[in-house]
């Protein structure tokens, strides 16, 4: 049993308590930003230059992101867009995550025979959830932005007209794709050249997606849901094999929700709220870390704590968690104190336990790597972490004709069968089954800390890995690390099944590897980096603003102030 009264988190209570007596910030000295590509975060500085405010900003980088960096997310997706707003406090959580067509059913990805075929739920227009990221973009730009849409979409008009570069990372995934690209005739005419791969820096040109933009801007989300641009996309796909409907798209809504927030140790987290299970898995592990005291332990001991504690969270994550207005969860259950404790007692420092013996989510039941994140603090103090995704990379590598539009695959999000891993290796329970309407369960934890005299914006794309990414980088935040050591810190991540832990080069030391084998852990190497984490940090006592893009791509961070401006976190490729 490792446990102690909560309150002890890396003594912050303390720290709060000097903090709350001296002198801080009501307003940062200027702006920050940080995204996974230098134009997406050329455009957010455009537009906060222009005298937009965040929210106006993160319109404009994520309508960039969806022109250049087509891997992670798109038109044709979704996201979480988790909201500060200065004036008021209100924190909100934009949820524009994609949802099932009407016509989808629980076995719709299973043979006859009842076995999940796993490429209809990754492959073509059949994989494809109704995009909510065209009306997340109008709503930021109607409830929380000051500049019309047409100024905040300028910037993603202008790089898909007159094109962008093709980079390393671009190539690489494109080689990845390439089959399944191929097979999508509009698709292949844009990203791929005379039926191969482009040549390094040529330029990728989008003048059907630029045309979409503009139509946006114009008319909102009839845009895109109604119309001309509806017809167009039901018509491709069906006539690919999906299964869209004109009601589909007619109907889909933004919905505004409470995210998860806690307070640990006088820390407080604002993290996503379900279909993200990222802040229910934060709450819990976060007060499990509290109990046993995890970050005054030997770094050792603190790794193993995190493991376990993440064992039992994202197990329950499979048994529980689905999209709200569809699912009954414990919530208050599962992130209560008392369930932390009962957790934290059966943790033991000297041996691992096996997921194995854990209950299985099945009988708890009583009935993307490739995605992308961007952090940005305005001068108001308003801010934005927003994950979107169109889930693996290129989505469904379906690009519906004559629309630029790029779809999703955030059907494999979903459980195709109860007990069945989908590409990221979760398993799932009809908590999170197919159905009509509904929206899937999603890793992406766009997260805001606040500390006494700090406030980080956090986030990272990586599938099912975003989660430990996150938490991670929150701990970083506890222990006064500055953004670019936030974002850089070797990573390591166990999700319950499979049952190991794969951690990157150097995440672990050759002392601590043995330690944690002869405790009983298995070890499994990532055999690369992964995540793209991006960082603002608002240091109120001094106020100064920091921020660092991940090292792992190229993207790049910016921090302006009255007197001076910087670029930093440009990243190599």
């Amino acid at each position: 049993m490792v446990t102690a009264p909560v309150g002890r988190l890396l003594w912050v209570g303390l720290i709060w308590l000097a903090g709350t007596l001296c002198w801080a910030a009501d307003k940062p000295p200027g702006f920050a930003l940080s995204s996974a590509h230098p134009d997406a975060t050329a455009a957010g500085v455009e537009i906060l230059e222009a005298g937009g405010n965040a929210f106006d900003a993160a319109i404009a980088v994520s309508a960039a992101l969806a022109v250049v960096e087509p891997t992670g997310s798109g038109m044709g997706g979704g996201g979480f867009w988790l909201l500060h707003v200065a004036e008021t406090g209100r924190q909100v959580m934009v949820d524009g995550r994609e949802e099932a067509p009407s016509a989808a059913t629980a076995t719709l990805f299973q043979n006859d025979a009842g076995d999940v075929v796993p490429s209809l739920s990754r492959d073509g227009p059949l994989a494809a959830a109704i995009p909510g990221q065209p009306a997340a973009l109008v709503h930021l730009a109607k409830e929380y932005g000051r500049l019309p849409l047409a100024q905040t979409l300028a910037p993603a008009i202008r790089l898909a007209r007159e094109g962008f570069a093709v980079d390393g990372p671009l190539l690489a995934r494109l080689a990845y794709r390439f089959q399944a690209l191929s097979r999508s005739p509009a698709a292949a005419r844009v990203f791929l050249s005379g039926g191969g791969l482009p040549e390094p820096g040529s330029l990728i040109r989008q003048p059907d997606l630029a045309n979409m933009l503009e139509m946006l801007a114009e008319d909102g989300v009839d845009g895109f849901y109604s119309g001309e641009m509806a017809k167009r996309l039901v018509r491709g796909v069906r006539d690919a094999g999906g299964i869209w409907q004109l009601e589909d798209l007619a109907n889909y809504r933004i919905k505004e929700r409470a995210p998860v927030t806690f307070d640990v140790d006088g820390v407080r987290v604002v993290s996503a709220s379900p279909p993200s299970s990222g802040g229910v898995v934060l709450k819990q592990v976060m007060q499990v870390l509290s109990l046993t005291q995890a970050l005054e332990q030997p770094a050792v001991d603190r790794k193993h704590l995190v493991i376990e504690a993440l064992r039992t969270a994202y197990r329950d994550r499979a048994a529980w968690l689905g999209d709200p207005d569809h699912v009954e969860m414990p919530i208050d259950r599962l992130t209560s104190e008392a369930y932390a404790r009962e957790i934290a007692e059966a943790i033991d420092l000297e041996r691992a336990r096996k997921s194995a013996d854990l209950i299985p989510p099945q009988t708890l039941i009583e009935e993307g790597e490739h995605t992308t994140h961007f952090s940005i603090i305005d001068a108001d103090g308003n801010r934005v972490a927003a994950t979107l995704t169109i889930n693996l990379s290129f989505g469904s590598a379906f690009m519906v004709p004559g629309t630029g539009i790029l779809l999703n695959d955030e059907m494999d999000d979903f459980s195709a069968k109860p007990g069945v891993p989908n590409a990221f290796g979760l398993i799932g329970t009809s908590a999170n089954a197919v159905g009509p309407g509904r929206r899937p369960l999603s890793s992406m934890s766009p997260s805001f800390v606040e500390t006494p005299d700090r406030v980080a914006i956090l986030g990272t794309p990586g599938g099912s890995r975003i989660i430990t990414m996150v938490l991670l980088g929150i701990l970083e935040t506890l222990d006064g690390s500055d953004a670019t050591t936030i974002v850089s810190r070797p990573r390591y991540h166990h999700q319950y099944l499979p049952d190991a832990v794969y951690f990157e080069p150097g995440a672990l030391s050759e002392a601590e590897m043995a330690t944690l084998r002869g405790r009983g852990f298995t070890l499994k190497s990532a055999g690369r980096e992964y995540g793209n984490f991006h960082a603002v940090v608002w240091n109120r006592s001094a106020n100064t603003l920091d921020a660092a893009a991940d090292p792992r791509g190229i993207g790049e961070a910016a921090v302006r102030s009255s007197s001076a401006e910087k670029v930093l976190g440009a990243a190599a490729d």
